[in-house]
């Protein structure tokens, strides 16, 4: 499966932007999940939901993120809201075909190409 992330894009703080990662493939059976890296620091975790609409999420973002999928367009979206300087980074969507439900980079398998968000003044 071929994964694809758009959405992102410079936001001031307080704002909000919607990512959405769309799929080559049917994703009903994956769970799904956002990572970011900002510059000089390590891979994150940001949520994850999981084949049956089970989510997690990272503790930095929880309050503010929300994700959601839509399985008849083979798509999984973050809604992004409040959000801050350290909210900066690129995003990435993966796939998890064992459904673990973790925020664990190294257990997921199939990664697109990042998506851009800078949150600034």
């Amino acid at each position: 499966v071929q994964l694809q992330a758009s959405g992102g894009g410079l936001v001031q703080p307080g704002g909000s932007l919607r990512l959405s990662c769309s799929a080559s493939d049917s994703l009903n059976y994956y769970s799904i999940g956002w990572f970011r890296q900002a510059p000089g620091k390590e891979r994150e975790g940001v949520s994850c939901i999981s084949d049956t609409g089970r989510t997690r999420y990272g503790f930095s973002v929880k309050g503010r993120f929300t994700i959601s999928r839509d399985n008849a367009k083979n798509t999984v979206y973050l809604q992004m809201n409040s959000l801050k300087p350290d909210d900066t980074g690129i995003y990435y969507c993966a796939t998890d075909q064992y459904n673990r439900g973790t925020l664990i980079w190294t257990q997921y398998d199939f990664w697109g190409q990042g998506t851009l968000v800078t949150v600034s003044s």
